[in-house]
């Protein structure tokens, strides 16, 4: 099981740090969009775990709120000044936690993306074998034209292979940009890397 990125009451002094730091304050999405960006996007978190957190702060007068059209605008109050500079010390080491957990999320997203690389070689070299293998038994008992198609069906099954990986990736990825994510250039070369190696092991070259 993946180990939670912020310990027990680590994020709610993570968002009144991120608050300090604003002097016109942030609302919620804000403040999602500024956890996501020190996470590098590998992690974003939901509105069902920022707004709990944002409502005990006020609760504790430790950040109030305004509202500001249909937005509502978080600000870190003296209360939340000293809170937070009493606990300085903790906050180093939840920014060490957290440069931890990036590393831990981008080794995983890295993980994920090979894993999908090597099903995918492994179910092309497959359809591959077994168009040879139908080719070769139907030139000993099929005329050419059967052979053939045989050898078309084979092509479907791997374009379709191919197809489906295409979809499912772009589908990942474009979901985690839309929830305010970014690829890294590490993520993009070792897709482009593994890609290329596929290609080179399928087509024999």
């Amino acid at each position: 099981m993946t180990p939670p990125v912020f310990a027990h009451g680590h994020l709610r002094l993570y968002l009144l740090s991120l608050l300090a730091e604003s002097a016109q304050g942030m609302h919620g999405y804000e403040l999602m969009q500024a956890l996501g960006d020190r996470f590098g996007g590998t992690y974003v978190p939901s509105a069902g775990t920022i707004y709990p957190r944002l409502a005990k702060l006020e609760e504790e007068g430790l950040v109030t709120k305004v509202a500001d059209g249909r937005k509502t605008v978080y600000a870190i109050t003296d209360a939340g000044r000293t809170e937070l500079a009493s606990r300085e010390g903790e906050l180093d080491d939840i920014e060490n936690d957290v440069t931890d957990s990036v590393r831990r999320l981008a080794d995983e997203v890295r993980s994920s993306v090979n894993d999908a690389m090597r099903t995918l070689k492994a179910e092309l070299a497959a359809a591959a074998r077994e168009a040879r293998t139908e080719a070769r038994d139907a030139g000993r008992t099929v005329r050419a034209d059967s052979a053939n198609q045989g050898s078309r069906n084979q092509l479907q099954r791997a374009e379709a292979a191919i197809n489906d990986f295409r979809s499912e990736m772009r589908s990942e990825l474009r979901m985690t940009v839309a929830k305010g994510g970014a690829l890294t250039d590490e993520t993009v070369a070792a897709l482009t890397a593994g890609l290329e190696a596929l290609k080179r092991s399928v087509l024999g070259k």
